[in-house]
């Protein structure tokens, strides 16, 4: 790819930013298909991954702890809560490395640096749709019946892209200093999907602790699409976070979301003058 073909169109703002998107879209897709290529499943694996999780931390919660006896819905509820959470550790993880991964890239050519952290967890989201197609299976499994209000799933999913793609703004630039950010992430994102209600039902958490765990998005959109997608279920299960909060309880964590965002963008602008140096 030359540095012609990456560079925008000056003279116009909106064909700039359109040809910014179509780059990002043409390295997302092809770090997607990258991915699986030369594998003889393809892109079987994206969606084997997390059955293969769901089935062994069902049979050990589900059946062996018979959380399963709280919910006629729990086996599609922690589908869904694993779907989400290896979406959130994917994407994260993948941009933490990728400006560090294409350090001879940043020093030969000039384009806005942004888009490599970007293309990363744009490729974790194609992931995440093949994977909610197999939720969708699980919920036409369960016969429920589709609800109007299931058109702000979509919206909840961008609100978690955001707040994924500030964590990853915020890691990539991080990781240029600091080499050992990557051991530490991973730890933490064991302790988050231990500490979000990933396993077992929110219910099970005393009310402060339920509030604590709401200032995450992540935990936010988790329930709000739970509350959508089983609303036949019991009231312990669908709590979201305008029950911890109130009324406006979901503007906590959506402000989080958009600061993170935003301070992940400004952080990165930043740094991004010493990439080529430090990378």
């Amino acid at each position: 790819m030359s540095s012609s073909a990456l560079s925008p169109h000056r003279t116009s703002p909106r064909r700039a930013l359109a040809h910014r998107l179509r780059v990002l879209y043409v390295i997302a897709t092809a770090e997607f298909k990258l991915k699986y290529a030369g594998s003889a499943l393809g892109y079987v694996w994206s969606v084997v991954k997390p059955l293969a999780l769901f089935t062994l931390l069902y049979l050990v919660f589900g059946r062996v702890f018979k959380l399963n006896l709280l919910s006629p819905y729990y086996a599609v509820s922690l589908l869904v809560g694993i779907v989400l959470f290896t979406f959130f550790a994917d994407a994260t993880m993948l941009a933490l490395i990728s400006i560090v991964a294409r350090d001879s890239i940043i020093r030969k050519l000039a384009f806005p640096r942004v888009i490599i952290p970007a293309s990363a967890t744009l490729t974790a989201m194609m992931t995440l749709l093949i994977n909610l197609t197999v939720v969708g299976a699980f919920v036409a499994y369960k016969q429920i019946v589709p609800r109007l209000d299931w058109l702000l799933i979509p919206l909840l999913l961008v609100e978690l892209y955001a707040f994924t793609l500030g964590v990853g703004l915020l890691l990539s630039a991080l990781y240029v200093r600091l080499r050992d950010l990557q051991q530490v992430w991973e730890l933490l994102l064991q302790l988050f999907f231990y500490a979000s209600p990933i396993l077992y039902p929110i219910g099970y958490l005393p009310p402060w602790g339920r509030q604590i765990v709401f200032l995450s998005p992540f935990t936010q959109v988790l329930q709000d699409i739970r509350s959508l997608l089983f609303y036949p279920d019991l009231p312990d299960n669908r709590i979201t976070a305008a029950s911890a909060f109130g009324s406006f309880g979901r503007l906590l964590p959506i402000g989080i979301a958009v600061g993170t965002l935003a301070v992940g963008y400004l952080f990165f602008r930043r740094e991004q003058p010493w990439f080529a140096e430090r990378a």
